[in-house]
């Protein structure tokens, strides 16, 4: 048996879009237009189904995915990470054949379960008990198979109430629920999943990621397309990074996601709107020892430096800063509570937010900021997203040593502050991170 379970082979796929029609500012010119209009939607018709040699060259052709090839072994757990529109939902869709490709060709060794789509492989008119059985079935499982995870699925997903319900009356986030458990109880050996699971809750997005890591203890293959950061660093060993239909990193997931990240912000501070008097020109990280990085590890100060432009002369502007984790915000630090805003700004100028001693589990971590005018309302930049930054290290560096710890990294316990546990038998489980902590001169503080 081969090694490899996908392999995908100088993908390309393009695609026909849809052009605005010409508008005629004059009699004439709409005239002749219905003139020709019927030979015109016949060329399209035509066009519609077929490519010829010259089509590359038109305005209404785009490539998907230009020349892609890599391959994936048994038991990898590949993240596929990309902006909006780069390719990798089109990707996906070809190595499940859900579509073909233009050129090249892409393979798999093994059954495939997939999660494309809200509502993929239903059929709205069957219950969610019926379309469990056809699931099954399309991967290839005997009926039995079906019926003895068929408790496990239905627990799974949470919806034992509406099973018999026809799914074309479920809720988006009830789809997603049904087939994430299909596809992941029914035994793929390759398991491919795109963006879907940000429909669900939180908690049910947890729930997902520590079943994706159960999949991938055992030895199957997942391919994984999130813009959940974070989740795809905790999860995926390897990271597949596409711009614009072309692989451009792959690698550790520890070193394609960062390069990501720095792309990414890039353009994030650029664009200011009309409106907005105050420019967000780009952002620093800096760590204790004054080194420009984004990489942090627990316990260190986090260094902010935020270079803008003022448009003119700006009395007691109002900064604030925000840490977002993977379900909101930490922390952060406003002008507006601590009133320590300056007098006034104009031209280009540089000011810090430094956080001290930053308690922060291991994942990725967004920074949040906008600028208010001295009444405190008027808005002199839009809220933004500004920045990326990690922290890096594994969740046993901090104290944390369970089975799921890894796994549930992405979110679930974003700031990691010392308490203890009192057992039943009376006996005192104190956690605390591996950074010293001095009790005594807390408790003087505390008093």
């Amino acid at each position: 048996m081969s090694d490899i379970a996908v392999r995908v082979e100088n993908v390309s796929k393009r695609y026909r879009i849809g052009m605005k029609n010409e508008m005629h500012d004059s009699f004439v010119g709409a005239m002749l237009d219905f003139v020709k209009r019927p030979l015109i939607n016949l060329k399209r018709l035509r066009k519609l189904s077929s490519f010829d040699q010259h089509s590359d060259d038109c305005d209404d052709i785009i490539w998907a995915l230009r020349d892609v090839s890599f391959e994936v072994k048994r038991g990898e757990v590949v993240g596929i990470i990309g902006s909006n529109g780069s390719g990798k939902s089109t990707l996906l869709k070809i190595i499940s054949r859900v579509t073909d490709p233009t050129k090249g060709r892409g393979e798999t060794n093994g059954r495939v379960g997939s999660l494309l789509e809200v509502g993929t492989g239903f059929h709205p008119e069957l219950t969610g008990r019926e379309n469990i059985y056809l699931n099954g079935a399309v991967l290839g499982m005997r009926k039995v198979e079906i019926a003895h995870k068929f408790d496990a699925i239905v627990d799974f997903s949470g919806i034992e109430k509406f099973i018999d319900t026809p799914v074309k009356r479920y809720s988006s986030g009830m789809y997603v629920r049904l087939a994430f458990a299909v596809a992941a109880h029914l035994e793929p050996e390759i398991l491919l999943v795109d963006e879907v699971l940000a429909v669900g809750d939180a908690a049910f997005q947890k729930k997902c990621l520590g079943k994706m890591g159960d999949v991938a203890k055992e030895g199957r293959t997942v391919l994984f397309v999130s813009h959940n950061m974070a989740a795809v660093r905790g999860l995926c060993q390897r990271g597949i990074w596409i711009n614009r239909g072309s692989i451009v990193g792959d690698d550790e997931s520890q070193k394609v996601i960062p390069k990501y990240l720095n792309a990414v912000t890039e353009g994030l501070v650029q664009g200011a709107t009309h409106d907005e008097e105050v420019i967000i020109e780009h952002i620093v990280f800096r760590n204790p020892r004054g080194k420009r990085t984004r990489n942090f590890t627990h316990g260190d100060d986090l260094v902010i430096e935020v270079y803008f432009q003022a448009r003119r002369r700006i009395r007691k502007p109002h900064f604030w800063v925000s840490i977002i984790g993977q379900h909101g915000t930490l922390f952060g630090a406003t002008m507006l509570l601590d009133g320590h805003c300056p007098e006034y700004i104009e031209g280009n100028g540089m000011i810090a937010c430094i956080f001290k001693s930053v308690p922060l589990v291991p994942q990725l971590y967004t920074v949040r900021m906008g600028v208010r005018g001295e009444d405190g309302m008027t808005l002199l930049t839009t809220t933004k997203d500004v920045g990326f930054f990690n922290v890096m290290g594994k969740m046993k560096d901090v104290g944390f040593s369970g089975e799921l710890a890894e796994v549930f990294s992405w979110g679930a316990i974003p700031m990691v502050i010392p308490y203890e546990w009192r057992l039943p038998d009376g006996q005192v489980a104190s956690v605390k991170t591996n950074r010293s902590y001095d009790e005594r001169g807390n408790e003087d503080e505390l008093a």
